[in-house]
């Protein structure tokens, strides 16, 4: 290692990688993103993959959107955007299964603009956790 923390390489595994994510927004808890979600204040988006979403079941008031479609959907500017993704102004809050990939999810959605985008600590298992609603996901078809 080189004086500044940085390896002699340049390369950070992955929990390096989150430190320095993490450091860019404020993340929220469970309660703080229900709250803002109820208030109309939040966008909460569920990025789990659908084995997680049909056994653990879903947030009620979450958009899904599956995570390699996440930037796609959520850009205000795109062809393909959500009827939801109205503005760079918009506070998205990233719902992963235990919040490790909804960091960098929301760091993704900071470089096209969305500023105010952040994730759940914890992730869906924190939501659950914290007594917070969850309903059955609908059988598959």
């Amino acid at each position: 290692m080189s004086g500044t923390d940085e390896p002699a390489d340049g390369v950070v595994g992955i929990d390096e990688l989150l430190e320095r994510v993490r450091a860019g927004y404020e993340r929220v808890g469970p309660r703080d993103a229900y709250e803002a979600a109820r208030a109309g204040e939040a966008l909460l988006v569920d990025i789990r993959y659908a084995a997680l979403r049909e056994r653990d079941g879903l947030i009620p008031q979450a958009l899904v959107v599956e995570r390699n479609e996440l930037e796609w959907r959520l850009d205000p500017r795109g062809s393909h955007r959500l009827p939801e993704a109205t503005s760079h102004d918009l506070r998205i809050v990233v719902v992963c299964n235990a919040g490790y990939a909804s960091s960098l999810a929301a760091e993704s959605l900071h470089r096209l603009g969305l500023h105010r985008a952040t994730d759940l600590v914890g992730g869906f298992q924190a939501w659950r956790g914290a007594g917070l609603p969850v309903v059955p996901a609908p059988a598959p078809a």
